[in-house]
């Protein structure tokens, strides 16, 4: 099979700006659900719900104030494809 290499790299620099821009909302996640974890531990509460509800809104707090830079990838993504199709 041959592979135009221009779609090839559209597809990897595709896959990196989906990858800048979820990477911050899943490491606040990561994060949040380590420290209820410890806090569980700790205080021998094994409740799974307990976790569940503060990872969620810290998720939803990172995106809410990504919001601009997230834009702002997105936008640059996009004029650099128009670019390439002009």
């Amino acid at each position: 099979m041959n592979y135009d290499e221009a779609q090839v790299l559209l597809v990897r620099e595709t896959m990196i700006i989906a990858l800048k821009i979820a990477s911050p909302i899943l490491l606040a996640g990561v994060v949040v659900g380590l420290i209820i974890s410890l806090l569980q531990s700790v205080t021998s509460i094994q409740d799974q719900t307990l976790s569940f509800v503060p990872k969620i809104a810290a998720m939803m707090l990172v995106a809410a104030l990504l919001i601009p830079w997230i834009v702002i990838k997105l936008i640059d993504y996009s004029v650099e494809l128009f670019s390439l199709g002009a």
